[in-house]
């Protein structure tokens, strides 16, 4: 019971945990405690602390955590192929994707513009964020991160060449690209925003039990079973029919 208590809260130390063992019956000391853990190689308290992983660090902010990425796709326009890059943001916690824009040039301009939509008052999709996690292309300029923060957001720059600490982005990217764009040849930029779109309606999360994003209405779980199709049914949506 020490241990367990000690590794799902880190930051009790051994005052605390003694306290937590007593209501369960356990008298025991907090020198017992210190001995156990020192035993176990487990660090004090404030030590344990600073040492958080990067995967407690998502799960404990995941509700105020969102990440930013871009994507590439081509596009057949004016007679020849045109590298798109979609810039997107997803909340940690919900999972909701925003795609900011889609553009053959992510220039400062466009990237300023950007910070500003995003964080708008009331409206912009970090509203509630408190971190903002991205990599280090150099498209994420300082300008843009200091927009980012001046809303009292924190940038965290991820270390080069470690996209698994930007999970949740890069499957999403996996997942868009095999289900879609590279199902399809896309004939302008309307297509491929088209393209986009279609993907995120109604679309159900395997992290949230498969259920649909933003969507609070309670499904019916009898009636005859239907099939909502897009992109001429490259996309199915299963449901029930209420009626």
């Amino acid at each position: 019971m020490v241990l367990r208590a000690t590794r799902e809260n880190p930051g009790w130390g051994y005052a605390r945990l003694a306290g937590a063992l007593r209501k369960l019956g356990h008298e025991i000391s907090r020198t017992t405690i210190r001995n156990i853990l020192i035993e176990a190689g487990i660090e004090p308290s404030p030590e344990r602390l600073r040492a958080t992983s990067w995967q407690d660090f998502i799960a404990t902010h995941k509700d105020v955590l969102a990440a930013t990425d871009f994507f590439t796709q081509e596009v057949w326009q004016h007679c020849r192929l045109v590298t798109f890059y979609v810039l997107f943001f997803i909340h940690s916690g919900s999972r909701r994707v925003h795609v900011a824009v889609v553009t053959p040039s992510p220039d400062h301009n466009v990237m300023g513009q950007v910070a500003r939509e995003v964080t708008f008052a009331d409206v912009g999709f970090l509203e509630g964020c408190k971190y903002l996690i991205h990599d280090r292309d150099a498209k994420y300029t300082r300008a843009f991160d200091d927009m980012i923060e001046s809303v009292g957001i924190e940038v965290i720059k991820l270390p080069r060449h470690s996209p698994n600490l930007n999970a949740f982005a890069e499957r999403w990217v996996k997942s868009i690209k095999t289900e879609c764009p590279d199902r399809l040849i896309l004939f302008g930029e309307r297509s491929l925003r088209y393209t986009i779109r279609s993907y995120l309606a109604q679309r159900p999360h395997q992290g949230l039990d498969n259920s649909l994003i933003d969507d609070d209405e309670q499904r019916p779980k009898r009636g005859d079973v239907q099939c909502r199709e897009r992109l001429g049914g490259l996309l199915k949506y299963y449901f029930r029919d209420a009626a």
